[in-house]
């Protein structure tokens, strides 16, 4: 069976920081370190930072006075920012910058008096942490049929803004009802949309075109995971996602001469590489990538975890 691996595939800049963020910070002030949410979505992240003694928890009430406190890559609410500061907790702020952007981008908006649009998913800690940002009412828009039943003037200043695990594919049509709906809204410029997620999607365009079988390595809670699925089961290969290789089912692969793996931007190679040992077990495999875009993007560690 032939194997073929999207380039690029996994771990993006930010999820890197986020974990490496954690990591220096055990390092530097000892465990426990507590971290507000998921650093980042992917269980094997998640219970290899707990051996080394990060403790997750969904709120900071939860956190013991003076206890070094990361925020997770996803960003939060500035009344998650107030609430640590009032308990006056020392906190290391893991939220991507791409994220961050966004925050700054939709307090522009809000300043210049336009209603803020944000394109995105309900209930995502994403989404929740922008919406808690920005200093106003923020529309969410899940889809055209939301945008046709926004309550705004067509005439009414408006912005939009995008969650960062959106790519250009899966917003164009939002943005583009938004754009017929008012005369005068403004949104970020389009190499402003996360790098990750784009790359990430158009490798697994081409990876489509190779294979029979898609497997996408991430966790059923990621958003960007879940997209690579969709993308692959939209352009017409049999796509699955799995967390690791217990959950291959060989009845996916019957039929299939060549099998594309990629992997969400939270999930590491490790388990790439655990899938891979799963598919030997059921036949000899040969592996090869697939020629993409390289990715040599870092962000900066807080300057706490880098002083001396």
């Amino acid at each position: 069976m032939e194997v073929f691996l999207a380039q690029p595939r996994g771990f993006c800049a930010g999820v890197v920081r986020a974990i490496e963020i954690v990591e220096r910070a055990l390092e530097k002030y000892g465990p426990p370190v507590y971290v507000r949410h998921e650093i980042v979505h992917n269980k094997h992240v998640v219970e290899s930072l707990k051996k080394k003694g990060a403790i997750f928890v969904e709120d900071l009430s939860e956190v013991p006075a003076k206890a070094v406190t990361v925020f997770s890559a996803h960003g939060v609410a500035r009344s998650v920012e107030e609430e640590a500061e009032a308990r006056d907790l020392p906190v290391l702020n893991a939220t991507c910058p791409l994220v961050t952007k966004v925050h700054n981008q939709g307090k522009r908006y809000i300043s210049k008096g336009r209603a803020l649009i944000l394109i995105g998913h309900a209930s995502h800690p994403e989404v929740e942490g922008t919406m808690g940002q920005v200093p106003g009412p923020v529309l969410l828009v899940q889809s055209v049929q939301d945008v046709a039943e926004l309550r705004l003037p067509s005439d009414a200043p408006a912005a939009y803004i995008t969650q960062t695990t959106l790519s250009v594919d899966d917003t164009r049509d939002i943005i583009a009802a938004l754009q017929a709906k008012f005369t005068d809204i403004q949104g970020p410029d389009i190499r402003d949309i996360c790098y990750a997620t784009q790359n990430r999607q158009s490798a697994v365009r081409d990876l489509s075109k190779l294979v029979d079988v898609i497997l996408v390595v991430g966790a059923a809670n990621s958003s960007n995971s879940n997209r690579l699925r969709e993308i692959g089961t939209e352009v017409g290969v049999a796509s699955y996602l799995i967390a690791d290789g217990s959950e291959l089912n060989p009845d996916w692969l019957k039929d299939a001469k060549a099998v594309g793996i990629t992997a969400g931007a939270s999930a590491p190679e490790v388990l790439v590489d655990d899938v891979i040992e799963a598919l030997r077990r059921i036949g000899p495999v040969s592996v090869s990538v697939v020629p993409g875009r390289e990715e040599n993007i870092e962000f900066r560690l807080p300057a706490e975890l880098t002083a001396g």
